[in-house]
This record gives structure tokens, sequence and C-alpha cells, in this order.
């Protein structure tokens, strides 16, 4: 993706979020210096801020997500049973933008629609090889009831409306109906490792330098 693309998308996303009463906290404002001033020591370790991606694949308006880490805990917190064992982000998905079948190997996540278009998603179990299992049903919890899938049929979540994600379950999601603010509140997140996909795509763009940063991306850390 190019530098420019990014800031731009950036711009469009915060006015969305604010477009819904939501306020972003002070680091979202954070110039590319103050993000690399030892007070965003934790910032940076944790991952927090602006995540935008189009997987490497130069189409984002097709094939991308955007996301802003709001809080996360770290791994040995889940590895004693104790302390902050959780993560919030905030995502956008644009009108028919896909993000890719992938699954989570140790988080679980709520995915919340916050507001704007139907968010869809096509969700499946995985096979004994840890692959995508086409075959059989699957049963998610969706705000706290069960709701059992066929082979390829979507789950449809309107505005409140949520589902939970366990470790393992595959999925991919795009909005339809118009741009989709979505929440998700999960288990402590490391996009570095903890993303699978069905495809091999990279998790994060390589980023083309054709313009100066108004910010700094989790990638840039």
């Amino acid at each position: 993706m190019k530098r420019s693309e990014i800031n731009r998308i950036k711009s469009q996303a915060h006015a969305f979020i604010q477009s819904f009463g939501a306020v972003l906290p002070p680091f979202a404002n954070w110039t590319p210096e103050q993000m690399r001033s030892p007070l965003a020591e934790t910032i940076r370790n944790r991952g927090l801020g602006w995540d935008i991606t189009d997987y490497a694949q130069g189409r984002f308006d097709e094939l991308g997500l955007f996301l802003f880490t709001l809080r996360n805990g770290e791994a040995k917190d889940l590895k004693s049973g104790r302390g902050m064992l959780y993560a919030e982000k905030l995502l956008i998905s644009k009108d028919n933008q896909l993000s890719p079948m992938h699954r989570h190997i140790v988080k679980a996540e709520d995915i919340i629609n916050r507001g704007g278009g139907d968010l869809v998603l096509e969700i499946y179990a995985s096979d004994p090889n840890g692959g995508v299992d086409r075959d059989n049903p699957v049963t998610v919890p969706s705000d706290a009831c069960p709701v059992t899938l066929q082979p390829g049929e979507h789950l449809r979540l309107k505005p409140g409306q949520s589902v939970t994600l366990m470790p393992g379950i595959w999925h991919a999601f795009w909005a339809e109906r118009g741009d989709c603010l979505i929440g998700e509140v999960s288990t402590v997140n490391d996009d570095r490792t903890d993303n699978v996909f069905e495809e091999p795509i990279p998790r994060f763009s390589k980023v083309e330098e054709d313009a100066e940063p108004d910010f700094l991306l989790v990638s840039d850390y």
C-alpha cells in the first residue's frame, strides 16, 4: 500500500468512527515522533493503535480491513492465568470488502456489529488436520444463543448483534448495505503469530513510502 493511501484511509476511518459518537484514546492523535518516544513504549509493545491492511494484495477496497487496537494484554498474562487477559479493537469493514478466511490459534473473540451496514460472516469448524471443514455444520453462540450453520450458510449480524468465535473456528467476513463499524473483544491478541489464513497471504501490508506518514501503523513499530 502507498503511504498516501494509508494516510487517506485513516482520516476517513477516524471520521466514520466519530460519526457513531465513539471517541478514540489520546494516542490516536499522536504524531510519529510521539509514538517513537519512551512514553509510548507500552503502546508499541502491545501493538495498540492504527492498523490498515490490504493483505499485500494491492486492492484494499475489495480485500482489506481497517483496525484500531484500543487495549491489549501480553502473552505472559495468559501463561500465568492472571492479569490483563483481554484485548479490544474497533474495525471497519467497507461495503463488500472481504476479510479473508482465517482462524486463530489462541484468541477467542466476540465480533460485534456496532453500527452501519450488515456484517456477514462465513464460518466453518476445523477438520482433524486444522483445515477448513466444508462438509459439516458448525454451531456458534450469537448473543449467547446457539446458531447452527450449514456448510456455506452465512451468518448475518444486524447492528447490535454479535457472534462468539473460539480458537480454531474459521471465518471470513464483509459488510453489506453500507460500511460497518465492528467491535472486537477478545483474548490477548498477537497478530504476528496468531492468524492462520486459508490462502498463504501476509497479515500486514508492505508500505510504499510515497509520502510522509501522518501517523504510525502498528506494523511500523
